[in-house]
């Protein structure tokens, strides 16, 4: 999916002050404009300082173009495009017949894809539709990308592209990072005087134990020597967030704050390898606000990983109270920093009960409201409350709608199984303590085959017969859909471990406010839910492990009921004597495949 980036302000006003010419009726017709190039496309797919696909002005610009009563002369004379492209434009809607019932426009995307339509064209068009009305400023704006896509159209490009337009802050709080893309961004930001902070895990478990010239050549070491203080805090720091421009000083600075957050690490493996989701927001106040308040948190009580002893600790000024905070219905954003306690001055932040389950709480009551369907997509499914929410729903209302996408790494054997089983009664049986108990009732179980034995679709993303993270395409998503008009999306992973060790968040966004987007992320798990499952992949596979001199053991992804994976290992360990050999479980990146 093609995404295009935000307009800036200064780009507002422009359009703005055009229009009101434009409606004054001093644009009106004379000699025919410069065209774009018969197949301009703008960079990287996306417009040059341009239009975000799920924004505000690209559907005033659609509302324009699929609008039947604008016909050729309009477009040509008043709104002044080059005619080839308002010939095009008109052909491509109306068709050959101008039955007006032809092709509309679905995307700004398809609206490039015609002949001499690029940055010009929609320029014209953009502001042809304020003159019109057709703009509401209002609307707040939405969208997503879902890795894995090339490079120059991943998330890491458009966040590289966001930081582009901050022009006070950068706050910044990241799990991993290694983006070229975004890294260039970011020097180029300090040059031209934005503030960046920087809360990074990297620092905290690995360069913080640095010294010397390893510490100033590490991920961190890098960033201070290009002017970004690099700070930590005491638990993982799972966050792949970023707010650009966001309220540290005054409240008014929430409305037009840039958002990114999700599920994607700024990575060349979260961007082109991995299932990810990655969602943009802006005009979002009551987000913004939060997102502020969250890092603030850990910025204050945060460690310095000192490299460059002469950047300043620079400190929010604006305190964020909850009546600041506006209340949008049809938005929230939740934290497992509930879960944690942290006093004045102090940087240990800690757990104030393991009763505490801040996050868990949240998903467990959106299955238990649900009335049609539920849609999750994990990378993990460990967490017990969400686990035995999903079976009771099920057992409660037998004809809704739930389907469940997990990894590979969730897959459990019947062997394994029982194994697991058994290891959590004896746990039980030993505990001594109700924190122990629940210990044992939370920790290390995989639920995705006791899900799937209620009677729930369940089903693997599988690409390998053993599980290694040299070749693993991950499925790491953490989004659900309940009933097609609510989404919960961000860095949790459904695990007791990402809910009290750890810095999440998760965004609730509803119809009909975020309806657009909360669709696209239904059309896309419908999509991933059925991978490698149209045109007989599985039947290929299995024909060529039964047939080839040498047998694949890593393989194209696949959407696997827990049947299917079970089968599948089965037939490859019959024709694969060595598979579970000493050196083919020790060494896997080393045994793609296994000679017959």
């Amino acid at each position: 999916m093609d995404q295009l980036l935000l307009l800036s302000g200064g780009m507002k006003r422009l359009a703005t002050t055009l229009a009101a010419v434009l409606a004054l009726g001093t644009l009106g017709c004379g000699a025919d404009e410069p065209a774009d190039g018969e197949f301009d496309v703008f960079p990287s797919g996306k417009t040059d300082g341009g239009i975000d696909a799920d924004s505000p002005e690209a559907k005033a610009i659609l509302a324009l173009v699929n609008d039947f009563t604008v016909d050729f002369e309009e477009l040509d004379d008043t709104a002044r495009l080059n005619a080839r492209a308002a010939r095009n434009i008109i052909a491509h809607r109306d068709g050959a017949d101008g039955t007006e019932d032809d092709d509309v426009f679905d995307n700004l995307k398809e609206l490039d894809d015609v002949p001499y339509v690029g940055k010009r064209a929609l320029e014209a068009l953009l502001e042809y539709a304020i003159a019109k009305g057709l703009l509401n400023e209002d609307e707040a704006g939405a969208s997503a990308i879902f890795s894995p896509q090339p490079l120059d159209e991943s998330h890491t490009a458009k966040i590289a592209e966001m930081i582009g337009q901050a022009r006070e802050t950068i706050d910044i709080a990241m799990y991993s990072y290694s983006s070229a893309a975004i890294a260039d961004a970011l020097e180029d930001a300090v040059a031209r005087g934005v503030d960046v902070r920087f809360v990074f895990e990297t620092a905290r478990a690995k360069d913080r134990k640095l010294e010397g010239s390893a510490l100033q050549n590490s991920k961190s070491g890098r960033l201070e020597a290009d002017g970004i203080n690099v700070r930590y805090v005491n638990k993982i720091m799972h966050h792949k967030l970023v707010l650009i421009d966001g309220p540290r000083h005054d409240l008014a600075e929430a409305e037009t704050s840039l958002i990114a957050t999700g599920s994607a690490n700024w990575s060349t493996g979260g961007a082109t390898i991995y299932d990810e989701n990655t969602l943009f927001l802006s005009g979002v106040p009551e987000m913004a606000l939060k997102l502020q308040r969250e890092f603030d948190l850990m910025w204050n009580h945060s460690r310095d990983l000192v490299v460059d002893d002469n950047l300043p600790y620079t400190i929010s000024t604006l305190e964020i109270n909850d009546e600041d905070i506006p209340d949008n219905p049809d938005l929230d954003m939740y934290f497992t920093s509930d879960n944690f306690n942290i006093s004045e001055g102090s940087t240990t932040f800690k757990l104030r009960s393991r009763q505490d389950l801040s996050m868990s709480d949240r998903w467990v009551q959106a299955i238990e409201d649900a009335t049609d369907s539920i849609w999750l997509a994990s990378g993990h499914m460990r967490l017990r409350p969400v686990a035995e929410a999903l079976i009771a729903k099920k057992e409660a209302n037998p004809d809704i709608d739930i389907r469940v996408y997990l990894d590979q790494q969730e897959y459990i054997s019947f062997s394994g199984d029982d194994y697991q089983k058994q290891k959590q009664a004896d746990c039980v049986a030993n505990a001594t303590s109700d924190n122990k108990l629940f210990d044992c009732n939370n920790k290390s179980f995989l639920y995705g085959k006791a899900i799937g034995e209620s009677g729930i679709d369940v089903r693997y993303k599988y690409y390998a017969y053993r599980w290694h993270f040299s070749y693993a395409k991950q499925m790491h998503n953490k989004f659900m859909i309940v009933d097609g008009d609510e989404l919960y999306s961000g860095s949790y992973n459904l695990s007791i471990n990402a809910e009290h060790g750890t810095f999440e968040n998760v965004t609730h966004l509803k119809a009909p406010t975020f309806a657009n987007v909360v669709d696209t992320y239904a059309g896309y798990f419908e999509d991933v839910f059925e991978t490698g499952r149209g045109n007989g992949e599985l039947e290929q596979l299995r024909l060529q492990i039964e047939t080839d001199s040498s047998i694949p053991l890593v393989f194209e992804s696949l959407s696997l009921s827990h049947q299917e994976a079970t089968s599948l290992k089965s037939l490859i360990r019959a024709n694969c004597t060595d598979v579970n050999s000493t050196d083919f479980r020790k060494n896997p990146g080393s045994h793609k495949y296994c000679p017959r």
